[in-house]
């Protein structure tokens, strides 16, 4: 590639960042790392009255949690500071100006209440769709319209205006799309976008374009749903006499509800159990807390591979990979243009997978906060020789400690339908039998403890499918867990025999 590239990945502060804006993140930061350049994050809040207090940290945190990093941008610094549109405001106007003086923008005085008056009686003559357009402002009060010296007389007693694109009738519009070939828009089919609003600040279409320019962006990488915007942003720049520095479009495709039918959103997310956000969000406003993957125990490289794999598809269809092989193998060509539909199951999938990459001793200090939280103290060594056993199980970290929670506390009762099931008659006189097997044993391993019991079993010819299940109620209270061998071992022989002796001596009780 013969000229540096330069990407950005521009949010609006205006919410939490959906799974979309990580995959597109992702895939600028994949972008640039391949071919040696450089990744911007800007943010742009041009639109104040959308924005909202604690999104711009919440974009940082969450792409600095999955391995985003940037060169320059907002957090960072860099040569084009600032990187924040609402601190770039006043270089804004003299483009639009110059748009006007070359023809090609112009200032329009109908307030918000005229328009929307025009919008209410299109709607009611069944026209639900007017536009300002290149037909319809010949009717309205702007520039073109009115004499030069009533516009002039606006302008200097401050009248509030906006300053409008002026889109030509009737002309083809092309841009090649890396992702999607050769798009045609005709411009009767764009309407006269609002480039600087009456309150001083520019709209995403100006500041983006002069904002890409000025940074020399060579590649915008966003997603599709700003593709009806991009002839708007191929007029500009022709318009603003940049048309050989344009960068390169590529526009992502849509990640789709799990059934493919539709945008993913928050709401599939909180029906289905799964979140769409990476880290926890709670709402300024309302207070209400949207689930984040940080928080719900999924690792970030999990994460990193499920966002990079929807859209993107690999050559060697691999499907595990670090983020240097991302690196290497990423490639814009191999981007679909159809939607990716969200896989749940493969999501945690991967994220199982990384789980068990982790060591016990890792995995331990997630866990240990959980366990004392629930006022029980336990050993480093204990609680590394739980994860062992119970990390091939589990989807998260969590699940070690909730699912294995039996290893730190010893049943206190048992339940009725699973005693009807599996404790018959005669098995409290075999389970006691079994308490001086246990105590015979002196290597308290799970090897010993196996070869002893079975040995037992064996001379006595008692079938193991009858002792396991009791053994197993009386150290757990259940049915689920590790091989029983391996739990006595881990509780220790002290801690296997107490638990035999009063979980028989309860269940006698009842």
């Amino acid at each position: 590639m013969s000229k540096e590239v330069r990407v950005r990945f521009a949010p609006s502060p205006t919410g939490p960042l959906h799974l979309g804006g990580v995959r597109t993140a992702l895939y600028n930061y994949l972008f640039a790392k391949k071919h040696g350049g450089k990744c911007i994050l800007r943010i742009e809040d041009t639109d104040q009255g959308r924005f909202v207090p604690g999104a711009e940290e919440y974009i940082v945190d969450s792409l600095t949690w999955v391995g985003v990093t940037f060169d320059e941008g907002v957090h960072v610094g860099g040569p084009d500071e600032p990187y924040r549109q609402s601190e770039r405001k006043e270089m804004y106007r003299q483009y639009a100006e110059l748009l006007i003086e070359k023809g090609f923008a112009y200032y329009a005085f109908d307030s918000a209440e005229e328009l929307e008056a025009i919008r209410e009686k299109m709607k009611a003559s069944g026209n639900s769709t007017w536009q300002y357009n290149n037909i319809t402002r010949v009717n309205m009060k702007n520039s073109l319209t009115l004499p030069a010296d009533e516009v002039k007389r606006k302008l200097e007693a401050g009248d509030p205006y906006v300053i409008r694109i002026k889109i030509p009738r009737n002309e083809e519009i092309r841009l090649t799309d890396i992702i999607r070939g050769v798009v045609v828009v005709n411009s009767n089919n764009v309407d006269d976008k609002v480039l600087f609003k009456s309150d001083g600040m520019p709209t995403y279409h100006l500041a983006n374009v002069v904002d890409d320019y000025l940074m020399k962006i060579s590649h915008v990488i966003r997603g599709e749903e700003w593709l009806p915007s991009a002839p708007l942003h191929v007029l500009l720049y022709r318009y603003l006499g940049w048309e050989d520095l344009m960068p390169e479009f590529a526009h992502l495709p849509l990640i789709l509800k799990p059934d493919g039918n539709g945008k993913l959103s928050k709401r599939d997310g909180d029906r289905l159990g799964f979140p769409v956000f990476p880290l926890e969000w709670k709402d300024p406003d309302s207070g209400e807390i949207s689930s984040g993957y940080r928080e719900s125990g999924w690792f970030p490289e999990a994460v990193v591979n499920l966002v990079a794999l929807l859209g993107w598809h690999p050559a060697d269809n691999k499907e595990v990979f670090s983020m240097e092989e991302l690196i290497e193998g990423f490639s814009l060509d191999r981007v679909s243009k159809s939607g990716a539909k969200f896989d749940v199951e493969k999501a945690k999938w991967f994220n199982q997978h990384y789980l068990r990459l982790q060591s016990d001793k890792t995995l331990s200090a997630i866990i240990k906060p959980l366990v004392e939280a629930d006022g029980i103290k336990v050993s480093d060594a204990l609680l590394e020789k739980v994860v062992a056993a119970q990390k091939e199980r589990a989807l998260y970290p969590k699940d070690i400690y909730t699912e294995g929670k039996f290893f730190f506390v010893a049943p206190v009762g048992f339940d009725s339908d699973l005693l009807q099931k599996k404790w018959k008659e005669g098995s409290t006189e075999l389970a006691q039998q079994l308490i001086p097997v246990f105590e015979s044993i002196e290597n308290f391993e799970p090897v010993t403890i196996e070869s002893t019991l079975k040995a037992y079993l064996e001379a006595n010819k008692i079938g193991v499918g009858a002792v396991m299940p009791l053994v197993r109620i009386l150290l757990t209270g259940g049915l689920t867990g590790p091989a029983v061998f391996d739990i006595a071992a881990i509780l220790g022989k002290e801690e296997t025999l107490q638990r035999m002796r009063n979980g028989i001596s309860i269940i006698s009780k009842n």
